[in-house]
């Protein structure tokens, strides 16, 4: 069975759920995983970009802010996608188009930039994905993405805060079933490696990884730092072809 991770967010219960819990103020994606990302794409000044798994679009208002040329979102879901539409209606240069990853016709030589944001951990053919984004690129074309740290989806748990992380069957990669926003959700495990090597092997030249280091100035409560100290949550790299 083909599983596509836009599939959970077109379920109207999950949907509400994972828009409250965006909406916390000391959420891991605002407090850790943003700040790391937009570090490393830099400055997107006269840039066409592909956002892979674009979402609510709501990054894409902080790229045309901040000057890039254009802006296209890939997004399955058509919560989400009716989302982006509304939150960037205002903006030029726009293109969202509503379409799983795996389905779409990626041009080739079109973008100077593609991003994604904790989508590709939903992808089970990273390999193809790779070429589609490799060949789409511009000649010096960069491509940045996050995901679940591997070190989470080897030891995916039910709802309710984590006590602890038992890594488990790391080297066996393959697909793992979590309770998650009261919907059970799969998610492709995969070791740093293997990201490492599809790169690699698509002609990538890896420039940068990075493992989520949290800053305390992101957190209101030094609790919830010190916890964000203790393991991983995302893993990122970016690349250039």
């Amino acid at each position: 069975m083909q599983r596509n991770g836009s599939q959970y967010y077109d379920k109207e219960e999950f949907f509400h759920n994972f828009t409250l819990k965006r909406a916390s103020k000391e959420n891991p994606n605002d407090t850790i995983e943003k700040p790391i990302f937009i570090d490393l794409v830099g400055d997107v000044s006269h840039l066409n970009i592909l956002d892979i798994g674009s979402g609510d679009g709501k990054f894409g208002i902080d790229l045309m802010n901040a000057g890039c040329k254009s802006y296209s979102g890939i997004e399955g879901s058509i919560n989400m996608h009716h989302t982006a539409v509304k939150n960037l209606q205002t903006y030029k240069n726009i293109n969202l188009v509503h379409s799983t990853i795996e389905n779409w016709e990626f041009p080739k030589n079109h973008f100077d930039m593609v991003i994604s944001r904790l989508v590709i951990h939903y992808i089970q053919d990273i390999e193809a994905l790779f070429r589609n984004i490799y060949d789409t690129l511009t000649d010096g074309g960069r491509f940045i993405f996050s995901i679940e740290h591997p070190v989470i989806t080897s030891t995916l748990q039910t709802n309710g805060q984590r006590t602890n992380w038992l890594v488990d069957n790391y080297f066996v990669s393959g697909i793992r079933e979590q309770e998650w926003l009261g919907s059970t959700v799969y998610k492709y495990h995969k070791t740093i490696e293997d990201y490492f090597q599809a790169l690699k092997s698509a002609g990538f030249k890896i420039e940068s990884l990075r493992e989520s280091l949290p800053k305390r100035e992101h957190f209101e409560k030094e609790e919830t730092y010190l916890r964000r100290l203790r393991i991983p949550l995302f893993l990122f790299l970016a690349a250039t072809k």
